[in-house]
């Protein structure tokens, strides 16, 4: 696989960085008074988890990398004329004393980020929403990003959403995360794509009952399988719990896409009149009461939309019988967000290592 130039040359640029902190190393040591090289790394690099809300920040530059840092740093600093300065304050004011040490210490946090910039440029999902239930009544099962089981409970393991090295909510995400099963102990793992399509196939989507829901999974087995790189394809999630993993709950989307570089959810309901709006026993009502029934149908229906977009930020397309007589088009409207974009305008080190060379 060919290397890429980006990234080559930001790893050149982190090299070129490194070079010129060593050269300013023996005189921020003798200025400040630290004795050793891993020692003040340790003062500036150890403090970015305390100083920048690195769960939720999507930084997109160096300096805005900076930025944050200084702002948590004055924030945790103890007033400067404190009885007894806290640390930061101390360091502070060690770094304060030495021009040297100051042009240390931007540096350093530049290369930092370079070094981290994929995990720290990319959008996350929110820590609420990084985890979703699927599945029937008593058969759900728990999609999340760095899944571990304590005290009888999957949860995420929250630092680590952030070094998750696949694009959240994809073929490539499940593969390295399964799925779990709350109480259960033993993830549910895929050996590759096929053994995972052949479990949505035929475990999570045939357990809906629905036809239409089944020749939507198989042009989606077909659509994953004709792909030169599965592991980047949205997943197509079925049955998405509104409540999660408890085991009655109101509602269930019949498929959902996220997607992996804007975290924008997608959901869509197959809703024919058999299911949705056939009115049963009617026998002997006056039309006021049919109506009454058929309002109230409708009511339900709309409720159930209104809530997922209140409570996961869902927007769900409604197919009814009319565009139902054609799956293949509405699958068709399904792929353009099985395509994702990822729109951000990126950082070219390529182009700033090259400009005026």
């Amino acid at each position: 696989m060919p290397r890429d130039p980006i990234k080559t040359a930001r790893n050149r640029l982190v090299v070129d960085m490194t070079t010129e902190l060593r050269a300013m190393l023996p005189q921020v040591l003798k200025e400040t008074g630290v004795l050793k090289e891993s020692s003040l790394n340790a003062i500036i690099g150890g403090k970015a988890a305390q100083f920048i809300d690195l769960l939720h920040e999507v930084i997109l530059s160096p300096e805005q990398y900076a930025t944050l840092y200084m702002k948590g740093f004055r924030q945790a600093m103890s007033s400067e004329d404190a009885l007894f300065p806290n640390s930061h304050r101390i360091n502070y004011e060690m770094l304060r004393k030495s021009e040297a040490a100051q042009k240390y210490f931007m540096l350093f946090l530049k290369r930092s980020y370079l070094k981290h910039f994929d995990e720290l440029s990319r959008v996350r999902p929110p820590i609420a929403e990084s985890e979703i239930w699927i599945g029937q009544n008593k058969a759900d099962y728990g999609l999340l990003i760095t899944p571990r089981y304590v005290n009888g409970v999957w949860e995420n393991d929250k630092s680590e959403i952030r070094h998750f090295p696949k694009l959240y909510w994809t073929i490539g995400h499940i593969l390295n995360s399964g799925l779990v099963v709350q109480g259960d102990e033993d993830k549910i793992e895929f050996s590759d794509v096929n053994a995972y399509l052949a479990f949505f196939k035929n475990t999570l989507v045939r357990a809906s009952g629905s036809p239409y829901e089944k020749e939507i999974a198989n042009l989606y087995v077909d659509y994953v399988r004709a792909s030169n790189n599965p592991d980047n394809i949205p997943l197509l999630i079925p049955e998405y719990r509104y409540e999660g993993p408890v085991a009655k709950h109101k509602y269930r989307l019949d498929f959902c896409i996220i997607d992996p570089y804007t975290m924008r959810k997608v959901g869509y309901e197959l809703s024919p009149w058999s299911t949705h709006g056939y009115l049963s026993s009617i026998r002997g009502l006056n039309q006021a009461k049919i109506n009454e029934m058929a309002s109230d149908n409708f009511e339900k229906e709309m409720l159930k939309h209104r809530s997922f977009f209140k409570k996961h930020d869902i927007y769900a397309l409604i197919y009814t019988d009319s565009q139902l007589a054609n799956i293949v088009s509405v699958f068709e409207d399904m792929k353009q967000y099985l395509d994702p974009v990822d729109k951000v305008v990126q950082l070219d080190f390529h182009l700033l290592d090259k400009f005026f060379g």
